[in-house]
């Protein structure tokens, strides 16, 4: 077996970082009266039991740079909490926002640095050496497996060495030979994996593959026999010892991944609460209450997580009526001239930040649609009822791609609900950021739909 590097990576990785968080902090917060030693034990501990529920530094080898950022803001978002929660318990420090914010930028850039040197160093060692790569069979002969096999051909990168296929149902001149002769293979050639397809083998023969991949430090891999079900999220649950796999959803059912995103959705718009409907909502009500009779805030029930109603609120941007379940249109006489300004400028929804910080609605999701277009499209279009396994957003993927504002045919819902899905399904915390600086753009761009 060749030597390999990669078991220490994790550790190189997580020494540097640790170095990092350590060496820094006396520089920024020297003057906080803290000690040293009590608040970097604090730290080190933090960021270790982070970096574990974030998985930091489960980075294999065909784990994309997306995955790694993603991974990277997850931990530096956590950390940031942790680390202005340590000021309230210790009383005799004195917090400095501008102090946190300089260290963890600090940190922040220097660990992206570690991580892309690192990261492209392995990259460009492998291709250019030959050394780490992992050689590779494959038993049997499927579309998948030869799915697989352009891979390992077209991504070099992976450092993978494909050497053949065994197969006892088919012939061709791809295949070395039948799964009988792939022990003596294995040995000469000093295989590192073995991907085997779940339809090629035998019970008995699969055992004694086990077997034999377990004395010889093997790695035996399955590859299923449909993409259509295993390419989504699958969870293992045990009844006893009987395994039983099951899909899962949405990524945020993971309970990991749906406390990090409330946590995020409470701080976010904490701070947009503070700092901007403080003194927004004193300026909304007098123009609303200039221009026309009623309450400053319009709210209106609608279909939430698991299609349960709650109140979202709204400023209101239209002449007090009855039809509340009619969607506004373009030149709508419903809405006022501060509305026309408002709903241009999103300025209306605002007061949903209200709803994120009780806990109905997220900052990015599907957008809660009104009750009649559920009953309008849940049977007509395909996936529509997925939307509700989340929380709605203040904003969301189909918004920013267009599709907001009036539904004037089935295609503008059909489209709506194929972004939405694809959110719920594909949900990152890359995928969150990007949603909200994209509709701050749109916000300044202005929008067509928005009337």
């Amino acid at each position: 077996m060749q030597k390999r590097y990669s078991k220490y990576l994790k550790f190189i990785s997580y020494f540097l970082d640790i170095v990092a968080v350590l060496s820094f902090f006396p520089f920024f917060f020297k003057e906080l009266n803290i000690s040293f030693f009590f608040f970097g034990f604090y730290l080190f501990f933090t960021w270790s039991i982070l970096s574990f529920f974030s998985k930091l530094y489960s980075v294999y080898r065909f784990t994309s740079p997306v995955e790694i950022l993603t991974k990277v803001a997850k931990q530096f978002i956590l950390f940031l909490l942790f680390t202005i929660a340590f000021f309230p318990f210790y009383k005799k420090a004195i917090f400095s926002g501008s102090a946190i914010a300089l260290y963890l930028s600090l940190l922040l850039l220097v660990i992206l640095i570690f991580k892309s040197l690192l990261f492209f160093y392995i990259k460009k060692y492998r291709l250019i050496t030959g050394n780490n790569f992992r050689n590779t069979v494959i038993i049997g002969y499927t579309r998948e497996a030869i799915d697989l096999k352009n891979i390992f051909e077209n991504r070099p990168d992976y450092g993978y060495h494909f050497k053949g296929f065994f197969s006892d149902k088919k012939e061709n001149e791809n295949i070395i030979g039948k799964s009988d002769v792939i022990k003596e293979f294995c040995l000469t050639e000093k295989i590192d994996e073995i991907y085997c397809s779940l339809n090629e083998i035998s019970n008995d023969k699969l055992k004694d593959l086990i077997l034999f991949t377990d004395q010889n430090k093997i790695e035996l891999k399955f590859i299923p026999d449909t993409k259509a079900i295993f390419s989504k999220n699958l969870k293992v649950d045990y009844y006893e010892l009987f395994p039983v796999l099951s899909l899962q959803r949405t990524p945020l059912d993971d309970p990991y991944i749906k406390f990090f995103k409330r946590a995020f959705d409470i701080v976010f718009s904490f701070f947009v609460i503070i700092t901007i409907m403080s003194w927004l909502v004193p300026l909304m009500s007098f123009l609303i209450k200039i221009e026309s009779k009623g309450p400053v805030f319009f709210k209106q029930n609608r279909p939430g997580l698991n299609e349960t109603g709650f109140f979202c609120y709204k400023f209101r941007s239209m002449q007090i009526n009855q039809i509340t379940e009619q969607e506004a249109s373009r030149n709508d006489p419903r809405v006022t001239k501060t509305g026309k300004f408002i709903r241009k400028t999103s300025i209306d929804e605002l007061p949903q930040f209200f709803n994120v910080l009780l806990g109905d609605m997220s900052i990015v999701g599907p957008r809660p649609h009104l009750w009649s277009q559920n009953k309008t499209y849940a049977s007509k279009v395909q996936k529509y009822m997925v939307r509700h396994y989340v929380k709605p957003g203040i904003t969301g993927l189909a918004q920013v791609k267009g599709y907001r504002g009036e539904i004037e045919t089935d295609e503008d819902m059909i489209n709506r609900i194929k972004f939405d899905v694809f959110y719920i399904e594909n949900w990152s915390l890359l995928m969150d950021v990007k949603i909200i600086f994209q509709t701050v753009i749109n916000i300044f761009k202005g929008e067509e739909k928005a009337y």
